[in-house]
This record gives C-alpha cells, sequence and structure tokens, in this order.
C-alpha cells in the first residue's frame, strides 16, 4: 500500500510538472506579444519622434563638418613647404578651438536673434549662447524642430570652416597671434552678422529672396573674401614674383594634401546633407540622399574637369588642380545642392573645376599669392555657385543672387581690410625676411614636423 500511495503521488506530481510547464511556455509565448504592447502605448508621438531625428541628424552631420578641419590640415600640410607644416597644423588647431569659443560667446546669437534684434534684420543679439536644461525638465522647449544644442554644434562647424579658408592662403609669411586675433573677429562678428542677414532671417532673405541652401557665398565666398583681403595687404612670399616671371613653389607632400581633399569630399555630404535642417519626414529623409547624390557628383565634375583642362592647357594633368578641382565642385553645388538633376549637379560643378584652372594663373598675373587655391575654389566657385542657383531653382532670381553677393562681398572685404590693417599697424602681421627664408616652424614655434629630413 506505501509503494502504491508512493506510485500514484509521484504520477500526480508528474501530471503538475507538466500542467506548469505548459502554463509556463503559454507565458512565455505570450512575452514578446505583451512587450510589444507596452512598447506600442510608450511610443513618442510625432512631434518628438521629429524633434529626436532631427536633433540625431544634427549631431551627426556636424560630426562630418567638424572632420573637415581635419581636412583643410592636411590640405595645407600637403601643399606648404615642409618648414611650415608645424605652423599650419598649429593654426588649424588654434582656429577651430578659438572659433568653439567665440561663436558660443557673440557668435550665435548674433547670427540667430530670433526677435531679439539690436538693429531689425541687421544686427543680431550681442549675448552667450544657452543650452535646453538636462532632461528638457521644466522647459517650453519646441518640439517641432531640435535640441538648441545639436542646432548649436552644427552652425558652429560652419563658422569654423570660414576661418580654414584664410588659414591656406596667407600661409607661410603671416606671424600667428596677428592671425589668431583677426581669427576671433571673423569667428565672432565678420562671419556671423553676415549669416544672420540670410539664415537669422534678415534683410538678404527678407527683402531679396536670396537663396543659399548651404553657403556657397555665406560661408565660402566669406572665407575667400577675407583671405583676399589678406593676401593683398600681407604681399606675395619671397621669391614668388620676380623679374616679371611667376616661380612656382611646390608643396612638400601631394600624399596629405589629397588625403586632405578626400576628407573634405566627405565631410561635406554633412555640410549640405544637414542643411535640409529636417528629419522628420520620409520626404526630408529622401531629400537629403539626393543632396548626398548630388554633392557627390558635382565634386566628381570638378575633378574630371579639371584633370581634362589642366592637360589641355598645360600639357600635363596637374594634381594640385585635380584636387582643387573637386573642392571647388563641392563648393559650387553648396548654394543648392536639392534641386539638380544629377546631370545638372555635374555640370555645375564641372564649370567649378574649369574656373579654378583659370583662376589660379589669373592670380598669378595679378601679383596676388594664394598658397592653397582657396580663393579660386571658395571665392571665385562660391560665386559661380551662388549665381548657378538660378538655373534649377524658379524661387532664385538673378537680381536677388546677385546684389546679395555684392552686399556680402562688400561688407566682409571691407571689415576685414580694415581688422588687417589695424593689426598690420599696431603688431605687424608679417614675419621678418630671415624668418621666411628659414621657415616659421623653427623661428616662431621651435620645432619642425620633419624633423630628420633636411629644411626644403
Amino acid at each position: 500500500m506505501i509503494g502504491a500511495d508512493v506510485g500514484m503521488q509521484g504520477k500526480n506530481a508528474m501530471k503538475l510538472t507538466r500542467i506548469l510547464g505548459i502554463a509556463g511556455l503559454t507565458a512565455l509565448a505570450a512575452l514578446p506579444a505583451l512587450s510589444q504592447e507596452a512598447a506600442a502605448d510608450t511610443t513618442p508621438p510625432n512631434d518628438e519622434i521629429g524633434y529626436i531625428f532631427t536633433t540625431f541628424m544634427f549631431l551627426v552631420t556636424g560630426f562630418l563638418v567638424m572632420w573637415m578641419a581635419a581636412g583643410f590640415s592636411m590640405l595645407e600640410a600637403g601643399l606648404v613647404r615642409q618648414k611650415n607644416v608645424t605652423m599650419q597644423l598649429t593654426k588649424n588647431v588654434a582656429l577651430f578651438a578659438i572659433a568653439a569659443i567665440m561663436y558660443y560667446v557673440v557668435g550665435y546669437n548674433l547670427m540667430y536673434p530670433g526677435d531679439g534684434w539690436t538693429i531689425t534684420n541687421v544686427l543680431g543679439a550681442f549675448s552667450t549662447a544657452s543650452m535646453e536644461p538636462v532632461g528638457l525638465a521644466e522647459t517650453e522647449t519646441d518640439l517641432t524642430y531640435a535640441s538648441v544644442g545639436s542646432d548649436f554644434f552644427f552652425q558652429l562647424m560652419f563658422c569654423a570652416t570660414t576661418a580654414s579658408i584664410v588659414s591656406g592662403t596667407l600661409a607661410e609669411r603671416i606671424k600667428l597671434w596677428p592671425f589668431l586675433i583677426f581669427t576671433m573677429v571673423l569667428t565672432g562678428l565678420i562671419y556671423p552678422i553676415q549669416a544672420s542677414w540670410k539664415w537669422g532671417g534678415g534683410f538678404l532673405d527678407a527683402n531679396f529672396g536670396f537663396l543659399d541652401f548651404a553657403g556657397s557665398t555665406v560661408v565660402h565666398s566669406v572665407g575667400g573674401w577675407a583671405a583676399l583681403a589678406g593676401a593683398l595687404i600681407l604681399g606675395p612670399r619671397l621669391g614668388k614674383y620676380k623679374d616679371g616671371r611667376v616661380n612656382p613653389i611646390p608643396g612638400s607632400n601631394l600624399a596629405l594634401a589629397t588625403l586632405g581633399t578626400f576628407i573634405l569630399w566627405l565631410g561635406w555630404f554633412g555640410f549640405n546633407g544637414g542643411s535640409q535642417l529636417y528629419m522628420d519626414t520620409a520626404g526630408n529623409v529622401a531629400d537629403i540622399s539626393r543632396i548626398f547624390a548630388n554633392t557627390n557628383t558635382a565634386a566628381a565634375g570638378g575633378a574630371i574637369a579639371a584633370l581634362i583642362v589642366s592637360q589641355l592647357r598645360f600639357g600635363k594633368p596637374d594634381l594640385t588642380m585635380v584636387l582643387n578641382g573637386a573642392l571647388a565642385g563641392l563648393v559650387s553645388i553648396t548654394a543648392e545642392p536639392l534641386t539638380p538633376s544629377l546631370g545638372a549637379a555635374t555640370l555645375i560643378g564641372a564649370v567649378g573645376g574649369v574656373l579654378v584652372v583659370f583662376t589660379v594663373p589669373l592670380l598669378d598675373k595679378l601679383r596676388v599669392d594664394d598658397v592653397v587655391g582657396a580663393i579660386p575654389v571658395h571665392l571665385v566657385c562660391g560665386i559661380w555657385g551662388t549665381l548657378a542657383v538660378v538655373l534649377t531653382n524658379s524661387d532664385a532670381t538673378l537680381y536677388g543672387q546677385l546684389m546679395s553677393i555684392i552686399i556680402v562681398g562688400v561688407f566682409v572685404f571691407g571689415v576685414s581690410a580694415a581688422v588687417w590693417m589695424a593689426l598690420k599697424a599696431a603688431l605687424g602681421i608679417r614675419v621678418d625676411e630671415e624668418t621666411e627664408i628659414n621657415g616659421l616652424d623653427m623661428a616662431e614655434l621651435g620645432m619642425e614636423a620633419y624633423p630628420e629630413f633636411a629644411k626644403g
């Protein structure tokens, strides 16, 4: 009897185990459905989803534009002589840091004053930038757009890019500290004031209908005008123009220059793509994809055009022209990378590549010494790209585009020239002849980029 009872108990225990097992499996099977239900219940509203994706876009594209600082550094390091490489690297690191601080202290609110204009539609607000509270607690942040922090970060990168353009043009003969002081004025005042006239809702946007999607004029020609003013006041390098002849001064490392060009090409996808400003709908995502494709093909068009034209003009292809041709294509498409077809974008970029090949020798005839070709690339092609908007965007007018180019050019060139002249009178902006001959690396910094090699 005892054995029978034990047997019955064992059978009952096995039945109970099977019942519990089935119940457990049923519960486990239901878990995914329960978790999906919970997820569905906590899905953010549409405005918050848009806020998240647009903020994310600004941060990622901002990273890409920040990486362009490395591109400018490598491009300039490759196109200057080895005795000046360390100086160019120092300038590029320092100008980026200066831009970050000056844009925070005064630049951002000068550029985006909202309702706080000091002079309506002309001069923004003189105040420092501020972020949202941690976790958006107790704030009325507009969830239909993006976080202020991400927008500030993204726009700062454009400001720093403008200063990088100036650095290369004035290489190999400018003193470090006067250049950095000019950078403070450019990034804190000159750039944000003129940018507010278009992107901050100022008078170029309101009165002229000016269209400049990502900054062929607002960024690139501004850097070009500031560089031109500096080059004219600073003068050419020793030996560049002698006895009526132009003496080429080769760079130290074309491999670095090529690397820098590809880094800039990559960064430009963030530059133009992020300027869509929204990533909250399928339509905006499709437009960003179109911008990427047009940006890429414009660079390709510029590079191929420069390759062919340099062959025809000089008898041999010129790598430096091809590199600047690619950059010229990128600058040319920046004013309107959305509306052109792929074919039109390629042709717009190709025209930029042709312009570079003809503008570089023209500057030499005028005895304007631009070490890296930034004036042809950023100023000349910035103007071309801004005018080219009328070819593909029916909302643009030739009058509005041309007048805006002139207004920005007069303002930036005039103020830049005044600052350069003031620095020349107060501090001197050019190194002495011995320093220029021996190289700025040792004289100004006491170190060399390639200490194991002979100077050249």
